[in-house]
């Protein structure tokens, strides 16, 4: 560390890329892939707009996800086109109530969306025109054990790895298929990196046994991040929790990099640095919940210079939130952050 601003030699499309192949660039890229709107309006009110917003406050990279469009609307719920019903938050992803998939009879009538409806890729194709080769663009995205639980319901889909394996592996299958579609439609389109957001643990550990892990999500994580490859684009691979119980098994999967490895569930960085710095890049680590919430401008900068200092050296990091930016970040805090990561992120 030590170069000044104006003696950068990367673009942030360059800085991000370089990361992710566990290299060093010419500064710590920083990106974050949900950013609520609230927060962006409150920083720069007229660049709420993410690509906008990622101009005004410095980030490296752009992002959008696959659009999945509602029916069945009311004034506290709506259903997606997966089937899933959902009850309304002020949150950028609201949360999945009920289960709609439950055993193979009804999995036998069901029809997943059309991955190539016309509507599936966003805002894709605008990020692309604007920002290709200067900032990287992501693709928030899943495999295949999300939209399972979502359409099984969390409980019974952990249950059914053990008490009805058959069906697990084929609502899996389906998801995954599905999913691998339309990841490969967004890398065609432009896309540089999909981040795979499957939540798999909660802050003590995960939420299935390693035994499960390999056997039901390890081969389909696998098969969405080979095709991510096959296509010439970079994953990311996102999970909440502790996941210090699988965390071999989803570097065995080959993602690029991990993330958001949260403090407060015990993904201590420099750990994570130690243990598997030479096999992937990671990205993370700055705590949302406490500290961006609540904490202050001096807190922050401190985060943010702990976790360069711990995980920066040698390249293969990316700051970003331990999360995501939700509506309780307070905004001068996430701008606290970034500017940080501008100032203490150069390399020599």
């Amino acid at each position: 560390m030590g170069a000044t601003r104006g003696e950068l030699s990367m673009n942030s499309a360059e800085r991000v890329l370089t990361a992710l192949r566990n290299e060093q660039p010419d500064r710590v890229p920083i990106i974050e892939s949900v950013i609520d709107v609230g927060v962006r309006r409150a920083l720069f009110p007229r660049a709420v707009e993410i690509g906008a917003f990622a101009d005004a406050i410095g980030l490296d990279a752009v992002g959008t996800g696959c659009v999945f469009q509602h029916h069945d609307e009311t004034d506290t719920s709506y259903v997606d086109e997966w089937g899933v019903t959902y009850r309304k938050s002020a949150e950028t992803l609201a949360h999945p109530v009920g289960r709609s998939v439950t055993n193979m009879d009804q999995l036998r009538t069901y029809t997943p969306p059309d991955p190539h409806a016309s509507w599936r890729l966003g805002e894709v194709e605008g990020l692309v025109d604007r920002y290709k080769g200067r900032k990287a663009i992501t693709f928030h995205h899943r495999a295949a054990f999300m939209w399972a639980a979502y359409l099984a319901g969390l409980d019974h889909l952990l249950m059914c790895f053990a008490d009805d394996p058959e069906f697990a592996h084929a609502l899996m299958d389906l998801v995954v298929d599905t999913n691998i579609t339309i990841a490969r439609r967004a890398v065609r389109a432009g896309v540089d990196v999909v981040i795979l957001g499957d939540d798999y643990a909660h802050n003590f550990a995960p939420m299935m046994s390693p035994v499960h892990f390999e056997e039901f999500i390890f081969p389909r994580l696998k098969k969405a991040i080979d095709a991510i490859h096959e296509e010439g684009a970079l994953c990311i691979k996102h999970s909440d929790g502790n996941l210090w119980d699988i965390l071999d098994l989803i570097v065995d999967a080959g993602p690029d990099a991990i993330n958001p490895l949260e403090p407060v569930a015990g993904m201590d960085i420099r750990r994570v640095k130690e243990a598997y710095g030479d096999r992937v890049c990671l990205v993370g680590n700055i705590d949302c919940g406490e500290l961006l919430s609540h904490g202050t401008r001096g807190q922050v900068d401190a985060a943010v210079c702990h976790c360069l200092a711990a995980a920066s050296p040698g390249g293969g990091f990316i700051l970003s939130s331990s999360n995501s930016i939700h509506s309780s970040v307070n905004p001068d805090n996430y701008l606290a952050m970034v500017e940080a990561g501008h100032a203490y992120g150069l390399y020599e």
